[in-house]
């Protein structure tokens, strides 16, 4: 009996220890610290380090072989950082020298802070044996890839030392860098790193690999020897200078700007970010990937512009991402020309506070003003936002948000039912402790002039994630005639579901990491055709990861569509359409693989065959990638639908092809370029940008486009040259 509760108590003693949160503690100095990779300072000596990773990959249950070591230390201003991470040899992998590397395909170390302890939100930093930086926020816990966000940026600094079996990075962060409350004691903490060579990625916390590794429900305690002050953010000015040069082949015009525009950034308190811009020019962001579209619907692409980055949750995710976003930033600064061509529209000024007030209260405010375009009819507007968010629990949410666009003054050519439109709306997100459960449950109404019936947009989803399940019950009502003028909505007047159920395999001793069969039926009624089924696509999938980090998928889709309309899915100009009032059953199969991403030579394919509505449709995906480390890395993407229909509808072969080239200097000079042909938008078009880092987040820009019609003849279409000059001044 003795031995039994002996046993007892010790299995009970494991348990409390293996529940124990891990934290260490942050020291405070107040000698100078200097970044260079050494850690020779002898604070250093006395600071306790962080230690004990576990790997996450290739297995989640058992203690890293390759171990890191991070120490910290602070002072009034800063946060130090050494880590000292182990490797077999110092044969690493650095694809390249430009910032904001992704962590798969090379080593690297990354530090997650929350530091609101909300579980929801993080700054991220990290760097790899060569000391090139990245910085990203993270939003929705970490419970989905689409959370990060590398457009934002901050002034830091790192450098790094390589040893034969490790190698050294220090950094200095500046606490302005980051948001928190006055007098904190704790920040809530998690590191991953990757070691190519020994093919395994490791964490400090222990996390299981049904979850992503930058989930924020799995995370220790660093405490900070005494607490923190206010932070003395500086007030920032980024004022650029632009000027453009260029002809426009179809008008026989030539094309020249000059503009002169700018930012600011500061804090308000140590938690709100107040950020204005005036007269702001995108010209230097990279340019968008052109798609294959053979949907009847818009394709939506996502943000890249810096203004609208940061904080970007509270103003993004609203809804469904995919069929019901009230708000989606990239409607603001773009309108349709009189022949409904996309258009950059003039932003005359804009203003967002963003933040926490409190440690359950986040505020977003966001304003933004447009210049009209009378040739193209387009009218000067409005464009805000206001939102709240409320913590709930311990990692979910309830957000409360209020759109409005506004026409700034009447128009000739402005018609009644566009002079304005409002959003309201509620939106509950739901993320249990340890993520096992997520979910979002939201109802958004709609004002526009002359509406008032079947504005209503609701849904909602509830996830359930363990190691050997996952399923989801989710679908959304979108009312025929609710509207969303700064929002993505694909479609109106239908009611959706799409749950899933999927089952994981974890084999052991097999070259399979793990793998997974799903069923995901997604079925539509359309209020146009009285709610009869209007779509369905079931969705039957196998995934493998092999343990060499290489990747197998097959899928087999089953589709049926009702066209209410005629519809061409070739777009062909002229072509006999197929006929409207009309079903189409059709499958499909897909397979794809996708290499080592750690070698020089890697690639993905992913060929598909199957009917397609009263034809046939061949596809075919591939993209190749090599790289010269850690200087030059270059990839190709190539798509080609062959599409079949009986006579007397057409046929098409639709080829888009895209070749980057991506050259890195060194840390602060970079050029790239993008080449796009698309035969389905008869464009060929050439991108080639050079980056000249020469200040801290301070850059020359060189631009070039050059655009061809490409409908069988290759002519000019418009060609322009710019060169933008951009200073981040610390006042």
């Amino acid at each position: 009996m003795k031995k039994v509760l002996f046993a007892f108590l010790g299995l009970l003693l494991c348990s409390t220890s293996f529940s124990q949160t891990k934290k260490f503690t942050v020291k405070y100095v107040k000698q100078y610290i200097l970044a260079d990779g050494v850690l020779d300072e002898p604070a250093w000596e006395t600071a306790i380090p962080a230690t004990d990773f576990f790997e996450y990959f290739p297995t989640d249950t058992i203690q890293a072989r390759q171990q890191a070591e991070i120490k910290m230390m602070f002072d009034d201003d800063n946060l130090y950082i050494g880590a000292k991470v182990y490797s077999p040899t110092n044969k690493f992998i650095i694809p390249s020298l430009r910032r904001d590397f992704r962590a798969s395909g090379n080593d690297n170390i990354t530090f997650m802070f929350d530091t609101f302890r909300d579980g929801t939100n993080a700054f991220i930093f990290g760097s790899n044996p060569y000391g090139v930086q990245r910085e990203f926020l993270l939003s929705g816990g970490g419970s989905d890839i689409r959370g990060f966000n590398s457009a934002w940026d901050t002034k830091w600094v790192v450098e790094s030392k390589i040893h034969e079996d490790h190698y050294v990075l220090e950094f200095i962060i500046p606490l302005s860098a980051f948001k928190y409350r006055e007098g904190e004691t704790k920040w809530r903490f998690n590191s991953y790193h990757f070691d190519t060579e020994d093919n395994e990625r490791n964490t400090w916390v222990n996390i299981p690999q049904n979850q992503f590794i930058f989930n924020l429900a799995y995370m220790g305690e660093m405490i900070f020897e005494k607490p923190l002050g206010k932070s003395k953010s500086p007030i920032s000015l980024i004022p650029y200078l632009n000027g453009l040069v260029g002809k426009d082949f179809e008008e026989d015009e030539t094309i020249s700007d000059f503009g002169v525009g700018g930012d600011a950034k500061m804090t308000i308190g140590n938690s709100l970010n107040l950020d204005v811009t005036f007269n702001p020019d995108f010209s230097q962001v990279e340019v968008d990937q052109q798609v294959t579209n053979l949907t009847r619907f818009e394709i939506g692409l996502p943000e890249r512009r810096q203004f609208f980055i940061e904080n970007s949750d509270l103003f993004s995710d609203f809804g469904d991402r995919r069929d019901a976003n009230p708000f989606f930033s990239r409607r603001i600064g773009i309108a349709k020309d009189l022949d409904d061509n996309s258009i950059q529209n003039d932003i005359i000024a804009g203003a967002r506070l963003s933040g926490k007030l409190n440690n359950n209260l986040r505020i977003g405010v966001l304003n933004m003003q447009t210049a009209e375009d009378k040739s193209n009819e387009i009218a000067s507007t409005n464009n805000a936002l206001v939102m709240l968010q409320y913590k709930m629990f311990s990692r979910s949410n309830l957000n409360v948000f209020f759109i409005n666009k506004q026409a700034t003054k009447d128009y000739d050519f402005l018609a009644d039912e566009d002079r304005y439109n409002r959003v309201i709306g509620v939106d509950y997100n739901l993320a249990s402790k340890d993520n096992t459960w997520n979910g979002k449950y939201y109802i958004h109404k709609s004002f526009s002039p002359d509406s008032d019936e079947d504005e209503i947009s609701t849904g909602a989803s509830t996830e359930y994630n363990s190691r050997s399940f996952r399923a989801r019950l989710s679908g959304l009502y979108i009312g025929d005639n609710f509207r969303s003028d700064l929002g993505f909505i694909r479609r109106s007047g239908i009611f959706k579901i799409n749950p899933q159920l999927e089952k994981l395999f974890w084999p052991v001793g097999s070259a399979f990491n793990r793998h997974s069969l799903s069923v995901t039926p997604i079925f539509v009624w359309a209020e146009e055709g009285n709610y009869i089924n209007s779509d369905y696509t079931i969705i039957t999938r196998w995934q493998s990861e092999f343990r060499n980090q290489a990747s197998f998928s097959a899928r087999m889709f089953n589709r049926f569509t009702y066209l209410f309309d005629p519809f061409d899915p070739t777009g062909t100009d002229g072509a006999v359409e197929l006929p409207g009032d009309q079903g189409y059953y059709y499958t499909s199969y897909e397979m794809e693989y996708q290499s080592d991403m750690r070698k020089e030579i890697s690639f993905n394919i992913n060929p598909g065959y199957g009917s397609f509505y009263n034809g046939d449709k061949l596809s075919i995906e591939t993209r190749l990638n090599w790289r010269l480390q850690p200087y030059f890395a270059t990839s190709i993407q190539v798509n080609f639908d062959k599409i079949n229909l009986p006579d007397p509808y057409p046929d098409a072969s639709l080829w888009l092809i895209g070749p980057r080239f991506d050259v890195t200097f060194s840390k602060n000079i970079f050029w790239s370029t993008f080449v796009q042909y698309s035969t389905q938008q008869e464009n060929f078009s050439i991108n080639t940008r050079l980056q000249w880092r020469f200040a801290p987040l301070s850059d020359l820009f060189i631009v070039y486009n050059d655009n061809y019609f490409a409908d069988g003849v290759f002519a000019p279409r418009f060609r322009t040259l710019n060169a933008k000059l951009t200073y981040w001044l610390n006042l």
